[in-house]
């Protein structure tokens, strides 16, 4: 008998124009993942902007939030310290089946990572890995290191949700009332902050393109 169950290998693409709050954002993924995980549902990869706010991952120390007042704060149950999402942010949630994708975690954390690096090899910015960092980091022409963009995930029975978030032209001043995920030795940039001025759809259209190269 031939299954009707959709399959893991072609994602549905979704992309939220208005801001969704975490609450909302969280119950989807939630819900998602466990359909996925049914066999009820396709994969998903869903793009979207948050109003200002700080998460907490499991990893997050009190110390680090510096500001408790200033945005809501929200335990995010993923992976990774406190963390700030916002307008200007592409915030990207993958809700993949690792069961049709190798069933390591550790491979899927470094595909998202090379998923960022390419798509921003495309604008003409180096972004790289540190081995005691997590996140993609560019080094500026004064030699320090910022943080471009933050990875943090979850997986639960091989589905994963959670991901990526790329700082194309938020506030960067939001993330003064955290240590971002716990590194207080560096900062952090944006796309704009860097010179490279891009619609949020075309930063979108890039990381479609990239991603069949990486999560084929």
């Amino acid at each position: 008998m031939q299954s009707n169950a959709p399959t893991a290998q072609i994602p549905e693409w979704r992309t939220t124009p208005e801001l969704v709050s975490y609450p909302e954002a969280l119950a989807e993924m939630e819900a998602r993942a466990e359909a996925i995980h049914a066999g009820e549902a396709h994969e998903l990869v869903w793009f979207l902007e948050h109003p200002p706010l700080y998460t907490a991952g499991t990893s997050a120390h009190a110390e680090d939030l510096v500001d408790p007042d200033r945005f809501p704060v929200y335990d995010a149950g993923r992976g990774g310290q406190y963390t700030y999402h916002g307008p200007g942010q592409r915030t990207v949630y993958l809700m993949l089946d690792l069961k049709n994708r190798g069933r390591d975690v550790r491979v899927y954390v470094h595909n998202l990572e090379e998923w960022v690096i390419r798509t921003l090899a495309l604008l003409g910015v180096k972004g790289e890995r540190r081995d005691a960092r997590v996140g993609i980091w560019v080094v500026r022409d004064d030699g320090r290191e910022d943080k471009i963009a933050a990875i943090g995930v979850r997986v639960r029975r091989w589905v994963t949700f959670h991901g990526i978030a790329i700082n194309v032209a938020p506030d960067l001043t939001h993330f003064g009332g955290i240590v971002p995920c716990g590194i207080s030795d560096h900062g952090v940039t944006s796309l704009k902050d860097l010179g490279v001025d891009i619609p949020m759809a075309e930063l979108d259209r890039l990381l479609q393109q990239t991603f069949g190269e990486i999560f084929s």
